[in-house]
């Protein structure tokens, strides 16, 4: 007669740690099966021998299966840490990552008002949006997203966290209300249509429309690039993420455009990944 399986944490643990091909295999473990027995991860540790119930039994098993195959932490948890804020997610929308956290302190370095006008475009979970509202709550700050359901989990996590930040549903600039602002920031859409890692890890798992900008993933750039200073009061900024090895391109397009002031700010890994500048009309001395 065949023993009926452990249903420890221990042996839990032990048989998802073998399983789960990830950088953090025994971490992921811990997640997920803190998640279905709302026990806390240090109690696993402290007493290995406690046993769950079939049911949650279960449920750890099924979230395994699926990260056995890769589908994002984020997405079996249904939530992402970003900025210290826990963010409701989807696999309608790109996963916040902690580099991202440098563009939202790049953006607080930037000298505004304390009632600056701040719109973050593509916004996805609202993560950056929200960020900058948590630290600067008299700035005034507009998301948009082109998706519907990006647009639900922004407004939200909006509500989740008590901020107050306008959420629009727009293609870029296309739908917003006609407005100016002081900082534009975004994260678009920036890697190449055929890059390799679109087959790797976590963006096998997340919407294509978040990831891939063109042959060279620059279109979007491009776009916002062209049509912010349609957007932006007299000395306001201009802030985007981009792939590593894009900082000179997105540099020459600031340039090209007309923008002053213009830079490349690095990531949490040394890599050149954020680039600014400010936009100043021609005969317009007031910007610094």
């Amino acid at each position: 007669m065949m023993s009926k399986p452990s249903l420890t944490c221990e042996a839990l643990l032990g048989d998802a740690v073998r399983r789960i091909a990830s950088d953090t295999p025994r971490l992921d473990a811990e997640l997920l099966l803190a998640h279905v027995s709302s026990l806390s991860r240090s109690s696993f540790r402290a007493y290995p021998e406690r046993e769950l119930d079939s049911e949650q039994a279960a449920q750890f098993e099924g979230l395994v299966a699926q990260r056995v195959l890769g589908v994002p932490i984020a997405y079996l948890l249904g939530y992402q840490e970003f900025w210290s804020l826990p963010f409701i997610v989807s696999n309608s929308t790109l996963i916040p990552r902690p580099d991202t956290e440098c563009l939202v302190e790049q953006a607080l370095e930037i000298p505004l008002a304390d009632n600056a006008k701040v719109l973050d475009l593509g916004t996805g979970t609202g993560a950056i949006a929200l960020a900058l509202a948590s630290e600067q709550p008299n700035w005034l700050v507009t998301a948009c997203d082109f998706q519907e359901e990006a647009i639900t989990q922004a407004q939200t996590n909006a509500r989740e966290l008590q901020l107050p930040v306008n959420v629009f549903q727009s293609g870029w600039f296309t739908g917003l209300p006609a407005d100016s602002f002081d900082l534009i920031v975004s994260n678009p859409p920036y890697i190449a249509s055929g890059d390799y890692h679109l087959g790797e890890g976590d963006v096998r798992f997340e919407p294509a429309s978040a990831l891939v900008a063109g042959v060279d993933g620059l279109d979007d750039i491009r776009k916002i690039v062209d049509e912010a200073p349609a957007w932006l009061n007299s000395g306001g900024w201009l802030l985007l993420e981009h792939g590593f090895d894009q900082a000179k391109a997105v540099r020459d397009l600031f340039s090209g455009r007309g923008f002053t002031n213009v830079e490349s700010r690095k990531d949490y890994g040394g890599n050149d990944r954020m680039t600014l500048g400010q936009w100043a009309p021609q005969g317009d001395d007031d910007a610094e």
